[in-house]
């Protein structure tokens, strides 16, 4: 039976639960939610898990803030030995204007500090990352206050539509693979 490990990312603490920083555990919110899946306290992170169509997907909020995601999902990797080829990384990006989303086979960590820490425990950038789309918005030098700042109430409205899209791309890469997921949806 094929594995799959999806990690979102973000920051555990109430008062990072709707900033944009967090959209990765949004996400996966969204998907255990879908699969009535409950995510269940375990070492470096809460995960669940729910299947699809034969396949087991692991959904991984990592516990170790986000500059040190990659202990969770090396972990998570090896004990449900899961293949690089079968992880999807899910993150925010501020290259991006707000939800756009961007999904990629592999590549660099773009100056993101969660997927830096991923490539060097992982030793590879050679692993799928859904990249969120969350804007820019922001003046010189405040960058982190922006991704740790609550989406406005525009944003909010258009929510459930960008969690939605992002749930059925997790889902079609786990079913499809990586290509397919992108000519429908990045964009």
């Amino acid at each position: 039976m094929n594995k799959y490990l999806i990690a979102g990312l973000g920051n555990i603490g109430e008062e990072y639960y709707h900033t944009r920083h967090n959209i990765g555990f949004m996400v996966l919110n969204k998907l255990a939610d879908e699969h009535k899946a409950i995510f269940e306290f375990k070492k470096l992170g809460f995960i669940t898990e729910i299947r699809v169509k034969g396949k087991i997907i692991y959904l991984l909020k990592p516990t170790t803030y986000m500059n040190l995601s990659g202990k969770s999902i090396r972990y998570w990797l090896k004990e449900k030995k899961v293949p690089h080829e079968n992880l999807l990384v899910i993150t925010d990006d501020v290259a991006l204007d707000f939800a756009k989303v961007r999904t990629k086979p592999k590549g660099s960590s773009g100056g993101h500090n969660g997927l830096s820490n991923i490539e060097q425990l992982l030793e590879t950038q050679q692993y799928a990352r859904m990249r969120v789309g969350i804007g820019n918005d922001y003046p010189k030098g405040r960058q982190a206050d922006y991704v740790l700042s609550q989406f406005n109430a525009t944003e909010m409205e258009e929510m459930p539509f960008l969690l939605d899209k992002c749930a059925k791309a997790t889902i079609s890469f786990c079913l499809q693979g990586i290509q397919p997921t992108m000519n429908q949806f990045n964009g």
